[in-house]
């Protein structure tokens, strides 16, 4: 076989698609945030960055920042290997326990990403826990997907935010079956907001677990950033609490939070957890900087939600049009993938308006 034959040849389908993704090479500065630096080749351009996942612009925050270079000094850059092989840094330990003081849970458990929380946490579970049922809702993230997948266990998917019919698929299960509910609190591309304690019912008429996808929800939700459930009154209803540190807590990182038996085993059991190199310790300590922070600060969040406001407002006057939804996320929809690229372009090349289109597989 000409594999790269093969390769290009698959790259020039999804091009005529219009499914190619453009990675867009910028260069953030530190205390200009949302501002960057576009690179072209052997020119640049000022931008201003609209899809970035940094929140609050906690990435540049001096405390995170200052915590950084701090640890940095102190321990040096990398953890030095697995968490269970001499990488189990002190600065791991703290952010996990700020993890579970933020949650209300009895532990926390750090991943090297969201991705791989997602993936190692729901597919242990699932795989781990004999006869284990997985109830997913119709619009979870790949990462929650593709965990399912990776144990092998029984999936049912349920409509999307629709309790009713979790409630009836639930239904075709006895008692006696572990049964495990996998929803998100906030979804990314529609912005939607899951009807979380009345999908909490549901589980616990059924004696369902429970596990909650708060990516975009952690830090900008909440008195203390502790996600949707937090305000709603839910967490301690929750079974298992998945989060980032890479979104509104601006550094990298997933976690769940849990009760320590819970996490114990996961910690245990979890290949995405126990084969891979722990995060540096700087990273640690930046994120628990960044949650302390957000646990006390109310700035950063009244400022988004006035922003976010401000855009509605403005896509309203202009006459585009935009989902409406309770959350942060503003998706405008296009419903055509060339479009949509040449629509950003324009933005990007007259205006240093950046816009990330997103397409097929993120969305349908």
């Amino acid at each position: 076989m000409d594999f790269e034959t093969y390769f290009k040849g698959e790259l020039d389908v999804v091009r005529e698609e219009g499914n190619y993704r453009v990675f867009t090479e910028i260069e953030r500065h530190r205390g200009a945030y949302p501002h960057a630096t576009r690179y072209v080749g052997d020119t640049t351009q000022d931008v201003t960055v609209w899809c970035s996942n940094d929140y609050l612009g906690m990435g540049q925050h001096p405390v995170v920042i200052e915590a950084m270079h701090r640890v940095l000094d102190e321990c040096g850059a990398g953890a030095g290997g697995t968490r269970n092989i001499s990488g189990n840094n002190h600065h791991h330990v703290l952010l996990e326990r700020e993890l579970a003081d933020l949650h209300g849970k009895e532990a926390a458990l750090l991943f090297t990403s969201g991705y791989v929380s997602n993936w190692a946490g729901l597919g242990t579970l699932a795989s781990r826990i004999p006869g284990c049922v997985v109830f997913s809702d119709a619009l979870n993230h790949a990462s929650m997907i593709e965990g399912i997948r990776h144990s092998k266990a029984q999936c049912r998917i349920w409509k999307h935010n629709d309790p009713a019919d979790l409630d009836r698929h639930l239904s075709q299960f006895g008692p006696d079956v572990p049964k495990l509910v996998a929803f998100e609190s906030v979804y990314s591309m529609d912005g939607d907001i899951a009807p979380i304690a009345e999908i909490l019912d549901v589980c616990e008429k059924h004696g369902a677990m429970s596990y909650i996808d708060e990516v975009h929800g952690v830090g900008l939700y909440g008195p203390r950033g502790g996600g949707v459930a937090e305000p709603e009154g839910l967490m301690d209803r929750i079974t298992v609490i998945e989060g980032t540190l890479g979104k509104a807590f601006g550094v990298m990182g997933g976690y769940i939070a849990a009760s320590a038996s819970l996490c114990d085993f996961v910690r245990t059991f979890a290949s995405g957890f126990i084969f891979t190199t722990a995060i540096p310790p700087a990273l640690a300590a930046g994120a628990a900087a960044s949650i302390r922070h957000l646990k006390q600060s109310e700035v950063e969040r009244e400022r988004q939600r006035d922003r976010v406001k401000t855009v509605r407002r403005k896509l309203d006057m202009l006459g585009i049009p935009h989902l409406p939804n309770p959350s942060h996320i503003i998706p405008v929809m296009v419903g055509d993938p060339h479009k949509a690229k040449r629509i950003s372009d324009w933005l990007m090349d007259n205006h240093g308006i950046y816009v990330q289109p997103i397409n097929y597989p993120t969305i349908p």
